[in-house]
Order: structure tokens, then sequence, then C-alpha cells
């Protein structure tokens, strides 16, 4: 008996860090499989395959999502950021500045999706304290830092981000 198999692709079109795209994605694809494998944006990481450890947040709709938990078709008209998405051109982000002035970072792995996931918070809290930093991120894992300067960071982006002094 001949086994038949067939790759069945279905095409969807979606605003990617605010330009329309059009991709064609088999309907199991996984959201970060899309980004980073259809249009290169590997700034989403791959951490756990289990969306525990946040590495793969990105915005739809301007929520922060786990992209290892959505498939790319979900997002067909909707409007998709990512990190590559946040900085205008060689200026960075407030977020990403300040991860980097306040050494929010070490290895960098997670922190693309720590960005992406207090990003929404600070859209809704810009003087978000550390108890609700804390809470916001508690599904964004890191295995290098202790958060606190994690936590610096994100309130410093929240004051540069809202023009309020130091």
């Amino acid at each position: 008996m001949e086994r038949i198999t067939s790759v069945i692709a279905m095409e969807i079109s979606f605003k990617l860090n605010g330009e329309k795209v059009t991709a064609s994605v088999a309907p199991q694809t996984l959201l970060v499989d899309m980004l980073r494998d259809t249009f290169a944006l590997t700034g989403t990481h791959v951490g756990c395959d289990t969306s525990q450890c946040g590495a793969c947040v990105v915005h739809v709709d301007d929520r922060s999502i786990k992209s290892c938990s959505l498939l790319a078709a979900q997002v067909a008209g909707a409007s998709v950021v990512t990190i590559e998405g946040l900085a205008k051109g060689d200026s960075l982000h407030p977020l990403q500045s300040a991860f980097r002035d306040e050494h929010g970072l070490q290895c960098g792995f997670c922190t693309p999706g720590m960005i992406m996931s207090a990003l929404e918070l600070l859209q809704k809290n810009p003087q978000a304290d550390d108890e609700e930093i804390r809470h916001w991120l508690e599904g964004n894992l890191c295995r290098c830092t202790g958060y606190q300067n994690i936590i610096r960071a994100v309130k410093a982006a929240g004051r540069a981000m809202t023009g309020a002094r130091v």
C-alpha cells in the first residue's frame, strides 16, 4: 500500500513590525517558527517548547503573547510586533536602552521576551513598582541574573517613556 503524504499550506496576511506581509504556512506551524524560519526574525527565541520560559514573547494586537503557544494562522489579520520592531532605525526603544544601561541582561537569551512582556506592563502602568513588575514577569525566566537589574531597567524605562525625572 502506497503512503500518501501531502502538505497543506495556507496563506495568511498580517502586519509584522508595522509592514503588511503574507506567508504560506502549514496549519500546525507555530507563530515562533514562522517568525524565525519564514521572516528570519531570530530575536524571538525558542527556549522551552512548553510555554514556560517566556523567551518567545511577542506582541499580538498590543498584548504580550508567548509565540510558542500560538499557531501562525491565528495571527491572520492581526498586528504582530517582535523585538526587532521596537527600535526605530538606530534609536533603541527606551526599554532596550534601559536594559543596556541598567545591566538588565547577561547572556541575553531571555532579554527579548523580558522586554516584550515588560512593554505591555509599562503601556498600562509606566510607574509600576517592584512587586507589580515581579508579578508581571513571572512567566519569564532568566537563568543568569538575580532579576534586580531587570526590575531596575523596567522602572527606568517607565520613567523614560513618561519623561519623568530620575
